[in-house]
């Protein structure tokens, strides 16, 4: 994939909800690495037309390079699971759990793996930390005898 920033968004309703869900979706790929036109289907739903939807809408940008067999460009067709997972809720069943630092935290979409996406949060006006100053001490002095 060559999207620097995946094009998937969490719905800002089911966001609000906490609601979570996987979406597997089928798309065939030409051999420019442009996606055919209406190709893309949801091969399994998350249980939820809002999650699914999200998902079919943010394939139709979607970048990808040309598959190859012995070096010559061929159309390819693949599975791509989307992952939307609130920050807040509990992991799903089957989910991974890393436990992460508050500081290192992100709601921009990541991926997790060579075919796995993760959608991206909305946007969220949360206030900004202040940061404090640090308590700068003098260093103790050694006295040598």
């Amino acid at each position: 994939m060559l999207n620097k920033e995946l094009p998937f968004r969490y719905p800002p309703a089911l966001y609000a909800q906490k609601v979570q869900g996987n979406v597997t979706l089928r798309i065939y790929i030409d051999r420019d690495g442009t996606i055919v036109a209406d190709s893309t289907r949801v091969a399994e739903t998350s249980g939820f037309n809002a999650l699914d939807s999200a998902a079919m809408k943010g394939s139709r940008d979607l970048k990808f390079q040309p598959a190859k067999t012995q070096g010559v460009p061929v159309p390819v067709s693949i599975l791509l699971p989307v992952f939307f997972r609130h920050p807040d809720a509990p992991p799903l069943a089957g989910d991974s759990v890393i436990k992460r630092d508050s500081t290192t935290a992100s709601s921009t979409a990541q991926s997790t793996g060579a075919n796995k996406v993760v959608a991206d949060t909305p946007k969220v006006a949360t206030p900004k930390p202040v940061a404090k100053k640090p308590v700068v001490r003098p260093a103790k002095r050694r006295t040598t005898r």
